[in-house]
């Protein structure tokens, strides 16, 4: 699961590094706000991929077949009808984009040129997750490995073909995030199929509209959303706020927010692994096991983080030398990277916590922390710091993925003391 989430945020530095190194900063800054606004909507159905996860994990700890293609089906109808929303409505978004983002008039011309193309790879996109998500509750991580691998490698084979090599600049970047989404959504079908064999599930039965179990799959996705809702605000605010400090802020901020991928998406690989055991265990009423997972967790997501600001301590610089040759940019980076040394090991217990409650389906506590900690660790912080510019900016982040940890650990262990971790 590491292996396979870690491509993720090297495909992001890759997109970076790519855009980064031509003529002006707007067109890096433009990718930023283009890649910001499509990842909001993206993220934001990224209940898709926790609640079917959370939920086909427990369904295989009950060795319940049925449960499995339930589950599937579900997801993926609700998939489908996410994505032609917002394709209908991407005209629209497009066009207010060009009212509410900051930047640049060039940048914000590059944004809607890149949200235009790319937000037709939608529908893979989103049938990807839930694929994923299915392939990971049923504890076949080669398989999801395998797809993000497929997806990643082609989207960078065409990032340096239509970019570097055509020329298309923005276009070329968007064009190829959306034909490796169809790749690799190509992919998964093919190893869907192979899975589908080993629990002796009918392919053909993904095509019968699903009815039974609709209810409970849609109270845990409303309270998943609202949750992902926040988040992504917090992270859309970033990118908002850099952009109203200048093109050279908003363009150092997007090389940066690649370093916090690029931990995000590894620690989440330990996340992942735990939301699998975790939801396996509740499947089989096991409470001891539940709290061997999160404790086994615990100690790799720490382990894991302290290593990569180990890393970014001694290869800071150099990455981010990698990813821009802009001198603006390249200064501007640095003055920030700090920020990006300082994070991961604050920033583990959130997202290894994250993975309990998915595997748990108690997304009402996900939701209730993920709001108290936007409105006060976020918001709160950035209030009464941001006349410390972009330090302030990081600042807020840095406190908000602090107490998204501290409350969700809060809760966990609340619900471990009194006994109704299966609840």
């Amino acid at each position: 699961m590491i292996l396979s989430n870690i491509s993720v945020p090297l495909l992001g530095l890759v997109d970076t590094a790519v855009i980064g190194h031509l003529s002006e900063a707007s067109f890096l800054a433009g990718v930023a706000l283009g890649s910001m606004v499509i990842n909001l909507l993206f993220w934001l159905a990224g209940f898709l991929r926790m609640s079917t996860t959370g939920l086909v994990a427990q369904a295989y700890g009950q060795n319940s077949p049925q449960g499995l293609m339930q589950e599937l089906k579900g997801a993926a109808f609700l998939a489908i009808i996410i994505a032609t929303i917002l394709l209908l409505c991407s005209p629209f978004i497009s066009q207010v984009m060009g009212y509410f983002l900051s930047g640049s008039e060039a940048a914000i011309g590059h944004a809607q040129t890149y949200f235009n193309i790319r937000i037709y790879s939608a529908p893979a996109a989103l049938l990807n997750m839930v694929i994923l998500a299915w392939m990971l509750g049923t504890q076949f991580s080669k398989g999801t490995l395998l797809i993000v691998l497929v997806t990643n490698i082609t989207n960078i084979i065409l990032d340096v073909l239509f970019v570097v090599l055509f020329e298309w600049q923005v276009e070329g970047a968007a064009m190829a995030s959306v034909v490796a989404d169809y790749i690799g959504l190509f992919a998964a079908l093919i190893l869907l199929k192979v899975r589908f064999i080993k629990h002796s599930l009918s392919f053909a039965a993904l095509l019968k509209v699903p009815l039974r179990g609709m209810a409970r799959s849609l109270k845990l996705n409303r309270d998943i959303f609202i949750r992902s809702l926040f988040l992504q605000l917090c992270f859309a605010f970033m990118t908002y706020y850099g952009g109203i400090l200048g093109d050279v802020t908003l363009a150092a901020n997007a090389v940066l927010l690649n370093f916090l991928l690029l931990v995000s998406f590894a620690l989440d690989g330990i996340a992942y692994a735990v939301e699998a055991k975790v939801g396996q265990a509740k499947g089989r009423k096991k409470a001891q096991a539940i709290h061997l997972w999160v404790v086994i967790g615990r100690f790799w997501a720490f382990a894991f983080a302290c290593l990569y600001s180990l890393v970014f301590i001694v290869f800071g610089s150099i990455i981010i030398g990698l990813l821009t040759d802009l001198p603006d940019v390249l200064s501007t980076a640095e003055n920030y990277l700090i920020w990006s040394i300082l994070l991961p090991p604050i920033a583990s217990f959130c997202f290894l916590y994250d993975g309990v409650f998915v595997g748990l389906t108690r997304a009402k506590e996900m939701r209730n922390t993920m709001i108290f900690s936007a409105l006060v660790g976020f918001a709160g912080v950035f209030a009464v710091s941001y006349q410390w510019g972009n330090h302030g900016l990081w600042l807020a982040m840095t406190c908000f993925m602090a107490l998204r940890g501290l409350t969700l650990a809060k809760k966990y262990h609340d619900a471990w003391r009194s006994r109704q971790l299966l609840q």
